[in-house]
């Protein structure tokens, strides 16, 4: 992102949304190359990382409904008591990867890796955060959620 807002919950609130970085305006032009020489530097997505993305396209999957929720992916939306609510670019990859594995577990470093594109050595809690989003959304959020379950230590099931 490349913006003018540069509070740290703008900040924030833009890597969490789904940015790769945040750079504010005004900015110099050498940290502008730097910040695209080190994103030029990942690794490209793979043939085999592709092959584990949802299918290779979720829309195709159109509306699937669930006891309480549905989601529409060719809209990007879960529809919930009536109501259509939008997902962001990253939650709708990590819902439609946990949607396309059910009753796996999927460890936090699997899913940092098929949805963000990170390297297993990167420390984050991006993955509780949309976790947590996407609960709020499918209306799974109280004390003991039913859907997407956490497994202490080993990371999150899909139970349909």
């Amino acid at each position: 992102m490349l913006t003018a807002r540069g509070l740290v919950f703008d900040r924030v609130l833009g890597l969490k949304l789904g940015a790769d970085d945040y750079l504010t305006k005004p900015f110099e032009m050498s940290e502008l190359s730097a910040r695209i020489e080190a994103l030029l530097r990942r690794p490209p997505l793979a043939s085999a990382r592709r092959s584990e993305l949802p299918g290779s396209d979720p829309a195709a999957r159109g509306k699937v409904d669930y006891q309480g929720f549905s989601i529409d992916f060719t809209k990007g939306l879960v529809i919930r008591e009536g109501s259509e609510i939008p997902l962001s670019a990253q939650e709708y990859k990590l819902l439609a990867w946990l949607t396309d594995h059910p009753g796996e577990i999927l460890s936090r470093e699997r899913l940092l890796q098929a949805v963000w594109g990170y390297d297993s050595t990167v420390s984050t809690r991006t993955v509780d955060v949309h976790i947590a989003w996407l609960r709020q959304k499918i209306g799974d959020s109280g004390p003991a959620p039913r859907r997407i379950v956490t497994l202490r230590g080993l990371g999150y099931r899909f139970d349909p």
